[in-house]
């Protein structure tokens, strides 16, 4: 008699093994990756003006045409993995961004800038949706939403840390030089996860191709796994034809999407103006270049600080009540923001903790959307509601640009990026009420693999 083993299941049941751990890593890796471009455009754009001696609005549609380019990236990528496969559109992005990104640093003009931010944005939409979707389908399922909140630190990590490092290679190598470091590491990362990356278990059963690949993955998984040829490798989801896209919708699911990817777009839109422009508003506050960096660095550290504590939270009180409560802190301390930006020290603790309501959340809600979605919708389902999002983040710096071209005064300025998150706080509790993320997952029946 034939034995059947349910990978879902399987994982769930395991420990954490070293090729897990390995998996989320290089993941991990790739969300640096995302994270240090976040900010990339926002740390060199103090050093940028003055070179090219541009208007600092100039820079707006910059800021803009990369996230565009993520908004493109993230909508067809995902939905081009749902079909192929994770691995091959997560290497072939990165490496893709890598290239872009070396020749951004090359650039000589503003339309060259525009246009290089545009197609390398592209790259970098393929890379969250897929290194989201992996690390949910290798976590064990009562490890799940933690896992992929603490990894997904590595955007928070990227975007901090990239602070530091703009802080000290601008002064000394020029604002080009962070481009030239933003492209060699994702280019040996891409070369890295050809040898060693692993496609997603369950997508393969489903799709009922390259079984081998399972049979070797379970063993370095649990080496006690029984694969002999008479297994048959199941996954409890259906396996749905036609565009992924449209099943956002099918089976209940169509309001629930709807408000995720409102929720999505008010909280991108929040975390790209800050990323973008708060290194040039507090410069222009009368701060040093070095100091106004720094305060983008708060921005994400306090993101990065907030991931870590709410992923203890989330295993004790679940995830909305920690979505709630972080955008709650995010819409108080965002405000608070434009209230003490005379005073170093309230503003360092306000742009923290703002970082602790918008980063923070950001990674939370990227666990919730890949719990959401089953297996053949999860790459889709995570990478609409990023890209969806984008639109937010394309809107957020054109938003604070025009404001700063009207002279609209700091306070007010701020004030109205809190009422933005006020509104996704009142989404968010709606949402508390129609969706179950932990039972997301499960299917109806099952799917058989030979």
């Amino acid at each position: 008699m034939k034995q059947s083993i349910d990978i879902s299941e399987f994982i769930d049941k395991s420990k954490l093994s070293i090729f897990q751990i390995g998996v989320f890593a290089l993941c991990g890796l790739c969300l640096i990756i995302d994270g240090f471009d976040v900010q990339a455009m926002g740390y060199v754009a103090p050093a940028l003006i003055k070179d090219w001696h541009i208007a600092g609005s100039a820079l707006g549609p910059v800021f803009s045409a990369a996230l565009f380019g993520v908004l493109v990236g993230s909508l067809l990528f995902s939905m081009l993995a749902d079909k192929v496969g994770r691995r091959p559109v997560l290497i072939v992005a990165t490496l893709f961004f890598g290239v872009m990104t070396l020749w951004t640093g090359r650039s000589t003009s503003m339309n060259e800038l525009l246009a290089l931010r545009f197609i390398s944005g592209m790259g970098l939409g393929g890379i969250m949706p897929n290194a989201v979707a992996l690390i949910g389908e290798f976590s064990p399922l009562r490890f799940r939403v933690a896992i992929v909140m603490i990894v997904a630190n590595g955007f928070n990590i990227g975007a901090a840390f990239g602070g530091f490092l703009a802080a000290w290679l601008i002064p000394a190598y020029g604002w080009r030089s962070v481009f030239y470091l933003g492209a060699a590491v994702p280019t040996v990362i891409a070369f890295i996860m050809l040898f060693l990356l692993p496609e997603s278990l369950q997508f393969l059963v489903l799709q009922g191709n390259k079984l081998q690949h399972v049979t070797k993955w379970l063993k370095r998984i649990d080496s006690s796994a029984v694969t002999t040829d008479s297994v048959h490798y199941v996954v409890s989801e259906q396996k749905k034809q036609g565009v992924p896209a449209i099943h956002l919708f099918s089976e209940g699911r169509g309001t629930v999407t709807f408000i995720l990817w409102a929720i999505f777009f008010l909280n991108l839109l929040n975390l790209y103006l800050l990323s973008s422009w708060l290194p040039t508003v507090v410069s222009a506050a009368g701060y040093a270049t070095s100091t106004a960096v720094l305060f983008g660095t708060s921005l994400q550290v306090g993101g990065l600080v907030a991931s870590f504590i709410m992923a203890g939270f989330v295993r004790r009180l679940g995830v909305m009540p920690v979505l709630l409560i972080g955008f709650l802190i995010g819409c108080v301390s965002i405000a608070m923001i434009g209230v003490v930006a005379g005073t170093l020290s309230m503003l360092v603790f306000a742009v923290f903790m703002a970082g602790w309501g918008v980063v923070g959340n950001q990674g939370t809600l990227n666990a919730l959307a890949a719990m959401y979605y089953p297996t053949y919708l999860r790459s889709t389902g995570v990478g609409w509601c990023l890209g969806i999002g984008r639109i937010g983040a394309i809107v957020g710096p054109l938003f604070a640009g025009e404001l700063m071209r009207r002279n609209l005064p700091t306070t007010q300025l701020f004030f109205s990026v809190a009422g933005l998150a006020l509104i996704a706080t009142a989404l968010m509790f709606t949402l508390r009420w129609m969706i179950k993320p932990q039972s997301a997952s499960v299917a109806e029946s099952q799917v058989m693999a030979h």
